[in-house]
This record gives structure tokens, C-alpha cells and sequence, in this order.
């Protein structure tokens, strides 16, 4: 009787790469040419939790990674201090200090962003759900002030040179990984229903002027924007120089309401959905 001819096994036949069903595939799906596939996946994976809890309305809180609690911020300078001591006249050491002393003054906005989400939590009767870049800092202190309060806390985190894990105050399954900034920005803006800003760098002004200008483009309709920090938005940014410019108007000049509490911020929000 005529042997059947030996079963040939994937793995020693050549075809480790092909025969691997596609959605599988992680090396392809890692190529230029599914760019579009896994852009539409991190459309679609948020949405789909997202939609699965009803979470239709956001509060969306920016502000920087880099502020941290009055506590730790007055460590930091210590720190910064004690090892200039050792070297007077290290220019970097000089630097550090400057910067672990401008981060104390801001420390205070940790407390404010925190007290400001609970607010939104108490006083919109869990109607918004927070949401913040999912970082630490400022936006650690806002998912904070949800999370305790027993609010609905978001975190969208992209990935970074230095990574970046979410704080630890965001919601079960309700922490995402983004590696396409223009779609974590889209998830961030589509349902929010206002934007609260605390002091912040590069990636808070991008975030700031990315909803100023789909406002005034019109792709997104109007809702309150409050910039939190009197002393520091009025130091960095000048909107009636830019009106004066004719580089916008003095209606888009106004655009931003200008705060200094927590409770300001929310009265704001309150005011313009008539929430008593």
C-alpha cells in the first residue's frame, strides 16, 4: 500500500510571512501601505467603547505634563538649588533652577484643574464626562478631580520619545494608545462641549489653537473656551495684538474667556448650557 505523503508543515515550508491571515499580520499591518487601515482602526477603537458607555458629552482639560503638586514642585527646587551650590556657575544647573522655579509658581494650577473637575462632576451631575490627554501634570489633576468625585475620567495618551503612561486616575477601559496625533486630537475635540486650558507648552498651544481655528472654520460649533490662569495666559499670549494686527478680529479676539478659579471656569460652562 502506497504511503500517503508526509502533512508539510507552515513553519518549514517557506511561507512564515504569506500564510498568516491578514488581520493577524502585524508585520504588514505595520507597513507604509496600511497607513490608512491603522488610522482607521484608531478612529474606530475609541468609538467603539466610547459609544458602547454612552459617553456623548466631554469637558475637555489641557494643560502641561510638566506641573506638578505644590509639594513636589518645592523638592524639585531644593534639588535644583542644592546642586548649584555645588557648582555656582554651571550655566545648565542655572537653567534647571530657573525652570524647577517657574514650575513651583504654577503648582497651584494642580489644585485648581482638580477642584475644577469636580465641579464638573458635582455640578453637571455626571451630564460631561472629563477628559485630558491622560498624562501626568495638569491633566492628572483634572482625570483626579473626576475619578474621586465619582465621575467619568477619559485619558487619550499618545505614544512619545519618552513614554508616556496614563495617570492613575483614569476609569477602567477608558485609558487609549494613540500613535496618529491627528486622531487623538479629533477623539479629544469631536464630543467635547468645552474646552478648559491651564498653563501649558507647546503641545497645550497646539491644542488651544487647533480648536480656535476649527471654531472659527466652523467644523466645530461654538462652545466655551476658558483659559484658566490669569497671570499666565496674559503674560503669553496677546490676543488684542492680534486683533490690532487685523490677523484676526476683535470678535475671535474674545473668543477666549480668561480666568482665574475653578469655580469661574465652570461658571462659565454653566452659564452658556443653562445648568443650574
Amino acid at each position: 500500500m502506497k504511503k500517503c505523503a508526509k502533512k508539510q508543515s507552515v513553519s518549514s515550508s517557506g511561507h512564515k510571512s504569506s500564510y498568516i491571515r491578514a488581520y493577524e499580520d502585524v508585520d504588514l499591518l505595520n507597513t507604509a501601505s496600511l497607513r490608512p487601515v491603522r488610522i482607521q482602526l484608531e478612529v474606530l477603537k475609541p468609538e467603539l467603547y466610547l459609544k458602547a458607555l454612552n459617553i456623548t458629552q466631554t469637558v475637555v482639560c489641557f494643560g502641561s505634563a510638566r506641573v506638578m503638586p505644590e509639594k513636589e514642585a518645592k523638592a524639585r527646587v531644593a534639588a535644583a538649588k542644592k546642586n548649584l551650590a555645588k557648582n555656582p556657575n554651571n550655566k545648565a544647573l542655572k537653567e534647571r533652577l530657573s525652570e524647577a522655579e517657574g514650575l513651583l509658581s504654577l503648582s497651584k494650577y494642580y489644585e485648581v484643574g482638580r477642584e475644577f473637575a469636580k465641579l464638573v462632576v458635582k455640578k453637571g451631575k455626571n451630564r460631561f464626562a472629563v477628559v485630558t490627554g491622560g498624562g501626568p501634570g495638569l491633566m492628572e489633576a483634572a482625570n483626579r478631580g473626576a475619578f474621586e468625585n465619582g465621575g467619568t475620567s477619559i485619558g487619550f495618551n499618545i505614544t512619545l520619545p519618552h513614554e508616556q503612561f496614563p495617570n492613575p486616575y483614569i476609569s477602567d477601559n477608558l485609558a487609549f494608545l494613540f500613535h496618529y496625533f491627528a486622531i487623538r486630537k479629533m477623539h479629544l475635540v469631536m464630543r467635547s462641549k468645552a474646552i478648559v486650558v491651564l498653563p501649558g507648552g507647546y503641545g497645550t498651544f497646539d491644542e488651544l489653537f487647533e480648536i480656535l481655528t476649527l471654531i472659527k472654520t466652523g467644523k466645530k460649533d461654538e462652545i466655551p473656551v476658558v483659559l484658566i490662569g490669569k497671570e499666565f495666559w496674559n503674560s503669553v499670549v496677546n490676543f488684542k495684538a492680534l486683533a490690532s494686527y487685523g490677523v484676526i478680529d476683535n470678535d475671535e479676539a474674545r473668543t477666549c474667556h480668561i480666568v482665574d478659579t475653578a469655580q469661574e471656569a465652570w461658571d462659565i460652562i454653566a452659564k452658556h448650557y443653562k445648568i443650574k
